[in-house]
This record gives C-alpha cells, sequence and structure tokens, in this order.
C-alpha cells in the first residue's frame, strides 16, 4: 500500500468522486462533482483548491479538472480501502449490499492500512483454509439469520469432511 495523503473524510470522498467522473468522462467539472456528491457548487470549489495545493489535481477555476498520479494513486487508496471493507462486511459478516456500502464509506476514512491488509487476508485465509472456508461462512450467515447453528459441532465437523 501507498503511504496515504494526509486528508479529511470529506476531501477523500471529494478525491473518490473525481477519480470515478475523470474514469468514465476523462475529465471531471465542478457541476459533476456536486451533482456526485449532492453538495453546493462552493464546497466543490473550495475542496479543489485545497486538492489542488496537495497536488493531487490539476484545477483553475472555470477549467475542466484532472487528476495527477498522486492524486490517482491517493484515489486508488480510497477506492481499495472502500472495497476491502465492503467485501468483508458482505462475504464474512453478511450484511446486505446496502448497509455494507454504508459502513464501508463511514470507515474507510479511518481504518489504519494495516487493519485493511489483515481483513483482506482473513478473507483469503477464510477461503482456503480446510477448517473454515465456505462452510464457516455459510454457517455464520445462517447463524446470523436464524439465531441458532443449524447443526451441533459434531455433526458440522462431519459434513465439512465429507465436502472436503
Amino acid at each position: 500500500m501507498i503511504k496515504r495523503a494526509k486528508l479529511s473524510a470529506s476531501l477523500e470522498d471529494y478525491i473518490e468522486a473525481i477519480y470515478h467522473i475523470v474514469e468514465k468522462k476523462l475529465v471531471a467539472r465542478s457541476k459533476d462533482i456536486a451533482l456526485r456528491l449532492g453538495v453546493s457548487r462552493a464546497s466543490v470549489t473550495e475542496a479543489l483548491r485545497a486538492l489542488s495545493q496537495k497536488e493531487l489535481i490539476n484545477y483553475a477555476p472555470y477549467e475542466a479538472i484532472t487528476m495527477t498520479d498522486k492524486g490517482k494513486k491517493t484515489a486508488e487508496d480510497v477506492i481499495f480501502r472502500h472495497n476491502a471493507l465492503k467485501r468483508f462486511f458482505i462475504e464474512v459478516l453478511s450484511v446486505d449490499n446496502a448497509t455494507a456500502e454504508e459502513g464501508a464509506c463511514r470507515i474507510e476514512h479511518t481504518a489504519p492500512p494495516e487493519i485493511i491488509s489483515r481483513m483482506i487476508n482473513f478473507i483469503h485465509f477464510l477461503h482456503v483454509c480446510p477448517r473454515g472456508g465456505d462452510n464457516l461462512i455459510e454457517g455464520f450467515a445462517s447463524f446470523h439469520s436464524l439465531g441458532k447453528i443449524k447443526l451441533n459441532c459434531k455433526e458440522c465437523v462431519a459434513h465439512c469432511q465429507e465436502k472436503g
């Protein structure tokens, strides 16, 4: 992972939005950013100035906005953290997509890279470990929805060994 730029949660939201807009349209305009984030054009202008001062975007009033290499890497880091958190919430915790999205948006700004990395490794481990794998993930999802386990431990282990 790259060394994270020191940005507020709000500026991380802006750099992420700009990244997505630039990917789609090659450049971003303040009206597109305001529309995507549901904020005023004045707020966008203030954020653009701050991101420009940090050399994350190329910005001049009334001009199209592009990203610097540093800005792209910063945005990709924010998006990576967001996606990793969302995946963890859905795959491991059996959270629905909308709740996972909301949670990822809130936590992505504050979770240290070490925690995100550990979560990614944990997801991978769950998928490859013969003691857990998909059986463990499915078992937790079932436990969460039913409030109890379907099988006792001996039955569960026997079931896992049959599948393995």
